[in-house]
C-alpha cells in the first residue's frame, strides 16, 4: 500500500501541523505534497520529510501572505500527479481535499472543517483575514467559485474523517456527506503534572493562554476581561494581532512569543488555569493545558464541548464577551479540580490512541476496496 500524504501549507504551525506530524509518524515513508512550504515559519518541522510543492511555491509573497492567491489554489492542488500512490490521506481545512486521484486510488481526507470564509460568516473572516484593500473588495465576486469548487472537491473524498461531532455536523450540512469522528492527537507524554514551580513568588500564580494571535481566536476578549480582574495573564504564541493586543494590554498581561514544548511545558504546569475564548473545531491547546492537570475556562462552543467536562476538567462561560469571562474568572476556584483526574481525562486523546485508530481506519478502507 504505497501512501502520499497532501496538506494544505506548511507555513504556520498550529495544530492541523501536530495531526500532519502524527501521519508522517504512521506512514514514515510517506511524501508530503502542499501548497507551499516555509521552513523557518514552522519552526523546522518535517525537515526529514520529501516534501513536494505547487507552482505557488515559487510566486512572490506566496509563503507569507497565501491568503491572496485563493483563486490559483484550485488550479494548484489539482495539478499535483498522485497517480503512483494507492491511497491518499489529505488533512484539510480548505483546499488540499481538492486533489484530484485516480479511479482504484483511495483518497481519505481528515477535514478539520469546511473552510469557514466560504460556508460561514464569509465577511466577518475576510474582515479578519487582514486582506489589502482592493482584495477585499473583489472577494465578493470570486467567493461564489470558491464555494462551488469546495463543494465539487468534496465529492472526489471516497472516505471523511474529522476531529468532532461539531465538524462532522458542518460536513453534513455543507457537503452532504458523513463523516467518522477521530479527535486529533494530544502529545499528553510531552505534558505532565507540576513537579516544581517557576520562579514566581505564590502571589503571582498565573492564568495562561497558548496560541497563534489571529482576529477569531478572540484573544481580545481575554485581554479586556484581564484588563479589568488585574489577575496575571500569560500569552504564549505570536502572529498579526500581537501588536495590537499589546497596545491594549495593561501591566499585568505578559506576551511571551513562540514557545517550544519543554518550556511550554512549565507554564501549563503552573498556571491556575488555562484560558479559551475562541470557537474551534476541536482545541488541541486545551488539551494540553489538561494533560498537565490544569482546568480550562472556555467560550461554550465548538469542539471543547466534547473535550471539556463541566466542573471536573473545567468551566464554561456562555457569551463571547470580556463580561462573560470576567464573570467566570471571579466564579473559578482551583481548589474544586483535581489537577490527576484532569490528566487522566486528557490520556484518552493520546497521540498513540490517534494513530492506532487512524491506521486501523486506513488499512481497513483499503481492504474493503480490494
Amino acid at each position: 500500500m504505497k501512501v502520499a500524504l497532501v496538506h494544505d501549507y506548511l507555513n504556520q504551525y498550529g495544530g492541523a501541523e501536530k495531526v500532519l506530524e502524527a501521519f508522517c509518524e504512521i506512514f514514515p515513508n510517506a511524501p508530503i505534497y502542499t501548497l507551499i512550504y516555509a521552513p523557518k515559519q514552522i519552526r523546522g518541522a518535517f525537515s526529514d520529510r520529501k516534501i513536494r510543492t505547487s507552482f505557488l511555491q515559487k510566486i512572490p509573497f506566496a509563503k507569507s501572505r497565501h491568503r491572496i492567491f485563493p483563486l490559483l489554489m484550485p488550479i494548484a492542488i489539482e495539478q499535483f500527479d498522485l497517480s503512483d500512490y494507492d491511497v491518499v490521506l489529505s488533512d484539510s481545512a480548505s483546499f488540499a481535499k481538492g486533489v484530484i486521484t485516480k479511479p482504484n486510488t483511495l483518497h481519505i481526507c481528515y477535514c478539520h472543517t469546511p473552510p469557514r470564509y466560504a460556508w460561514d460568516d464569509s465577511h466577518k473572516y475576510i474582515e479578519e483575514f487582514g486582506l489589502p484593500g482592493i482584495i477585499k473588495k473583489l472577494v465578493p465576486f470570486f467567493m461564489n467559485y470558491i464555494r462551488l469548487w469546495d463543494k465539487e472537491a468534496a465529492l472526489r473524498v471516497d472516505k471523511f474523517i474529522c476531529n468532532s461531532n461539531f465538524v462532522a455536523k458542518r460536513i453534513k450540512k455543507y457537503y452532504n456527506r458523513e463523516a467518522k469522528v477521530i479527535h486529533p492527537p494530544v502529545e499528553a507524554a510531552k505534558f505532565s503534572l507540576a513537579n516544581k514551580r517557576l520562579n514566581y513568588a505564590a502571589s503571582d500564580q498565573f492564568f495562561l493562554m497558548v496560541g497563534r494571535l489571529l482576529p477569531y481566536k478572540r484573544f481580545d476578549i481575554a485581554v479586556k476581561a484581564f484588563n479589568k480582574l488585574g489577575e496575571p495573564l500569560k500569552i504564549v504564541g505570536d502572529g498579526p494581532e500581537r501588536k495590537k493586543l499589546e497596545n491594549i494590554a495593561k501591566q499585568n498581561i505578559e506576551f511571551l512569543g513562540e514557545f517550544h514544548n519543554e518550556d511550554l511545558k512549565e507554564y501549563y504546569q503552573n498556571c491556575q488555569a488555562f484560558v479559551f475564548p475562541q470557537e474551534e473545531d476541536f482545541g488541541i491547546v486545551a488539551l494540553e493545558a489538561m494533560a498537565a492537570g490544569k482546568p480550562v475556562i472556555a467560550y461554550r462552543s465548538g469542539g471543547v464541548l466534547e473535550s471539556i467536562k463541566e466542573g471536573k476538567t473545567g468551566i464554561f462561560f456562555d457569551e463571547q464577551t470580556p463580561e462573560a469571562l470576567t464573570r467566570a474568572v471571579r466564579k473559578f476556584n482551583p481548589r474544586n479540580f483535581n489537577s490527576p483526574k484532569i490528566r487522566e481525562h486528557a490520556l484518552k486523546f493520546d497521540k498513540e490512541k490517534f494513530k492506532k485508530k487512524i491506521k486501523d481506519f486506513v488499512e481497513k478502507s483499503w481492504e474493503a476496496c480490494q
